[in-house]
C-alpha cells in the first residue's frame, strides 16, 4: 500500500516515527526534571516546541514530496557553489555532533534503565547495549527492532499520562503554565532543553526522507496528530515530574510511579527508560549518517548505506556515546546538556530549511511557503536565537 492511500489512522502510525524519536531518555529527563524543580511554569516550552515541530516538520516533508529530493539533497544543490559549499559543511557537521551529543544521553539513558531494573555496575551493561547497537547498525536493518521497543515506549508515556491526569493539580494552573511564558531563575538550561529534546535537529532530516512518496494533505494528516501525541506525553512527563517530593533522579522518579500507581509502573518505566534509550541510540547514529550522504554524497556509491564513509560517520556518532557510557559520568546533567545543545544549533538548521522551502528552483509555486508559513517560521527561529542568546549570556555571566 502505498503512503497516499493510508488510512487516517496508518498514516498517524507511520508519521509517529518522528515523536518516538523525541520521546527518549533526553524527554524523560529534562521534562520531569523541570517539573520537579519549576512546576508547571516551563509547560509553555513544550508547547511552542510541539507546535514549532509540526511546522518545521511539515516544511521539511513538503520539501521532499514537491521536489523529489530530501532536505539534506535540497541543502546540498541550493549551496552547490565553491562559494556557499562551506554552509553544506556547517550543516553537516552540526547534525552529526548533535546526533553524537544525543547519543551519549541514549546510552546513559539505557544504561540507567537497567540500573534501576537489575543494579550493578553501570559498565557492564553499556559494553553489552553498546555492542547489540553496533551490530544491529552494521547488519544496517535496525527498523523492527525500533518498532518493538517503540511499543513499550508508548506504553510508557501512557503511564506517565495517568500519572498526570491523577496530579491533582488544577486545570486553570497547567493551562496557565501551557501558554504563559515564564523563566523562573535557574531555568535557562532547561528551558533550552525542553526545546531541544523536542524539536530534533536530525528528525527534519529524517522526516524529509520517509515522507517522499506521500501527498502533502495525507502527509498532514498523519504528521500533525502524531506530533501532538507526542508533545502530549511530554506534557505529562512534566506534570508527573511536578509530583517528586525529593530532588530529582530516576530512582526518585520510579519510586514516584510506584507509589502513585503501584509496583509494577516502576518496573514499566526501568523497562520504558532503557527502551526508550536503546531506540534512540540505534537512530541517532543511523539519522547522522543519512544526513550526511544526502548532504555530501546523495548517488555517490561512496557514500552509500553500508560504505565506507557511511560506516565512518555513523560509527564516530555510535563510540561517543559509548565513550560518555564507561566513562562514568552522571547520566542526568550530561542528558540535559545534551538536549541545550541542540537547542541552540536548531535556529541555525531552521534558517536553512525557510531558505530551501522558499527556493523557487526546486520548489513549484503552489508548494513554496505562503506569507503566514514564512511569518510563522521567522517567528520560531527568532524565539529560538533569543532563548539561545539569553541562555548564553547569563552562562557568561555566571563564568
Amino acid at each position: 500500500m502505498k503512503p497516499q492511500s493510508r488510512k487516517p489512522l496508518s498514516g498517524i502510525l507511520f508519521w509517529s516515527v518522528i515523536s518516538a524519536a523525541f520521546i527518549g531518555p533526553g524527554t524523560v529527563t529534562t521534562a520531569a526534571k523541570a517539573g520537579a524543580e519549576f512546576g508547571t511554569s516551563l509547560i509553555w516550552a513544550l508547547t511552542f516546541s510541539t507546535i514549532a515541530t509540526i511546522f518545521l516538520q511539515e516544511a521539511a516533508a513538503r520539501v521532499s514530496i514537491a521536489s523529489g529530493k530530501n532536505l539534506g539533497e535540497a541543502i546540498a544543490l541550493k549551496f552547490q557553489q565553491h562559494a556557499t559549499r562551506w554552509i553544506r559543511y556547517f550543516v553537516g557537521i552540526s547534525v552529526i555532533f548533535g546526533c553524537a551529543a544525543y547519543q551519549a544521553g541514549n546510552i546513559l539513558g539505557a544504561v540507567s534503565g537497567t540500573s534501576l531494573l537489575f543494579g550493578g555496575n553501570p559498565k557492564i551493561p553499556t559494553l553489552l547495549i553498546g555492542f547489540i547497537c553496533g551490530a544491529v547498525l552494521w547488519a544496517g536493518k535496525p527498523e523492527t527492532i525500533s518498532r518493538l521497543l517503540g511499543v513499550v515506549v508508548a506504553a510508557m508515556g501512557l503511564v506517565f499520562i495517568a500519572v498526570a491526569i491523577r496530579s491533582g493539580i488544577p486545570a486553570g494552573k497547567w493551562i496557565t503554565g501551557a501558554v504563559v511564558p515564564t523563566f523562573p531563575q535557574g531555568s535557562g538550561l532547561l528551558t533550552i532543553g525542553l526545546i531541544g529534546t523536542t524539536i530534533v535537529p536530525y528528525n527534519l532530516f529524517l522526516g524529509s526522507g520517509i515522507g517522499k512518496e506521500q501527498e502533502i494533505h495525507a502527509m498532514r494528516k498523519g504528521l500533525i496528530p502524531a506530533v501532538m501525541i507526542g508533545g502530549a506525553i511530554s506534557i505529562a512527563i512534566l506534570i508527573a515530574g511536578t509530583r517528586l517530593s525529593d530532588a530529582f533522579s530516576f530512582e526518585a522518579l520510579g519510586e514516584m510511579l510506584r507509589r502513585e500507581t503501584g509496583s509494577w509502573a516502576s518496573i514499566f518505566f526501568g523497562i520504558g527508560l532503557f527502551a526508550a534509550g536503546f531506540t534512540s541510540a540505534v537512530t541517532a547514529p543511523l539519522a547522522s549518517a543519512i544526513t550526511a550522504q544526502s548532504l555530501f554524497g546523495s548517488g555517490n556509491p561512496h557514500w552509500a548505506p553500508g560504505s565506507r564513509n557511511y560506516r565512518i560517520v555513523w560509527i564516530f556518532v555510535w563510540a561517543t556515546g559509548m565513550l560518555f557510557g564507561l566513562s562514568g559520568i552522571k547520566p542526568i546533567p550530561a542528558i540535559i546538556l545534551a538536549q541545550a545543545l541542540n537547542g541552540l544549533l536548531l535556529p541555525f538548521i531552521a534558517i536553512f530549511l525557510l531558505l530551501v522551502v522558499n527556493d523557487a528552483r526546486f520548489m513549484p509555486e503552489k508548494s513554496r511557503n505562503k506569507l503566514p508559513a514564512n511569518l510563522v517560521l521567522t517567528l520560531i527561529v527568532a524565539i529560538t536565537l533569543l532563548l539561545g542568546a539569553m541562555n548564553l549570556w547569563r552562562a557568561i555571566q555566571s563564568v
